[in-house]
This record gives C-alpha cells, structure tokens and sequence, in this order.
C-alpha cells in the first residue's frame, strides 16, 4: 500500500469564496495514508470554471427538477480518484468514494475525496467502516454532497443498486450527485447524475427492494434519474484526498 506524507490543512476566508491551504510534512498512522492536492487560485465564476453538460441517454442538458445551489468540483480530483482506482479497474473491481464539500456564499465546493475500506465485486462496491468517513465529514465541518463509484467493465449509467445508495444521499442534500467512472465506455468515460425530484425521489422513497432490479417510471413523466445541471469543474479548487482501504 503506497504511503503519502504531504497534508494540507484547509483555512477559509469568510470574505471570498476561496479556499487557502497550507503544507505541513506530517506523519501518518498506517494504514490511513492521506493524499492531498492543491491547485491555486480562487474559487470564483470564472474562464477556470466550466458547466458539466453531456448528451444522449440521461445527458440532456436541462433545467434542475427543482432550484439546486450550485456545485463546485475540480476535474482533476475525478482523474486522481480514477488513477486510485486503476488497481480494482485492472482487476474488474468496482471502487467508491464520498465527496464532502462546504458551503460558502450559496455555493458547495467540494474539497474532500474520502476512499473507505470497503468491498468490491464487479458489479459493486459496499464502504465499510463508515464511522471513519463521518468522523473525516465532522471534524472539518463538511456536507456530504455526493459520492464517486466505477463500472470498470460497464458504461455509463445509473444501476438500480445505484439509485438506492444515491437516495441516502440525496435526501439528505438535495444538491447531492453521483459520479459514475466508466473507463470502457467508449460513448463518454463519466457522468454526474440525480435523482429526478419529486419524481424519482418518490419512486426510491417507495421502493423495499434490494439487488438489481426494474423501477417502476415516475408519474410525472420524467426518468428516475438524469445528468445534473447545477455541477460545475473548477480548474482552480483546491481539495484533499483521504484513502482509507
């Protein structure tokens, strides 16, 4: 297991929507190594800031279902969870992730990738341990806005198994989102995805099933799931990475 050394201790400034860090050399306990990452500049609406719009299936750029607070990740946090996962994704393992954030001014930045122990099959992830990440959330006063998984061998998509952990997420915050890793997917490697609201919302709310199986189509017309709208990469946030397998 690969050790890293280098963390940054996060400050914020109440006056802008930036976030600062610091570098100390620390040491850490095994087997909790921590990776971080910091890119400068600030967190403003910028040319560094870019919507995240896709096509096709689930990928219509589209109004919210319902007014969502923006969302701010950076790219290459995605790319780095997915270097993380290389090792599963060789071996037709899935990984997961959770994505804490703060809230300034209106706006979620996220700036946490927290990688829990966990159990992976290739058609599935389960954290373990999950004490760990809620501690991680607390101590720095974070919203858990979303999660990150791979389909090393699937596309891109939502999974049943998929919609039922998301809904634990989402109706807690409702800005939450999903990021699927679909390094095989010739038509597009990632998408970031919500539940339809009320629509699929209502259909998870309803549902006492387990494993893989068919939702039911929401009343109002809309599909159960669809690529959010509110998410936005910033070249310029700066974020920190917690592997704890």
């Amino acid at each position: 297991m690969r050790r890293f050394v280098c963390l940054f201790d996060q400050k914020r400034e109440s006056s802008s929507a930036s976030i600062r860090a610091d570098a100390s050399m620390v040491t850490l306990s095994f087997p909790s190594p921590s990776l971080s990452f910091v890119e400068s500049g600030t967190c403003s609406k910028s040319t560094h800031v870019s919507r995240v719009l896709f096509s096709g299936p689930h990928g219509e750029s589209s109004e919210p279902s319902k007014i969502l607070r923006d969302v701010h990740i950076s790219e290459r946090l995605m790319e780095d969870f997915t270097e993380l996962a290389r090792e599963n994704t060789d071996k037709d393992l899935e990984t997961c992730g959770t994505l804490a954030a703060f809230l300034e001014r209106g706006v979620f930045y996220v700036t946490t990738l927290i990688v829990p122990k966990q159990e992976s099959t290739a058609n599935s992830c389960q954290a373990m341990n999950e004490v760990d990440v809620f501690s991680i959330q607390n101590e720095r006063e974070l919203y858990p806005v979303g999660w990150i998984h791979t389909h090393p061998s699937q596309g891109c998509f939502m999974s049943s198994v998929d919609l039922h952990t998301h809904y634990s997420y989402q109706v807690m915050v409702p800005e939450a989102f999903a990021i699927v890793v679909a390094p095989t997917d010739s038509s597009r490697s990632y998408g970031i995805f919500k539940l339809t609201d009320p629509g699929g919302m209502e259909v998870l709310r309803g549902c006492s099933e387990t494993g893989f199986h068919p939702h039911k189509e929401p009343e109002d017309g809309k599909p159960v799931y669809e690529q959010c709208s509110n998410v936005y990469k910033n070249s310029n946030l700066r974020f920190e990475i917690f592997d704890l397998r």
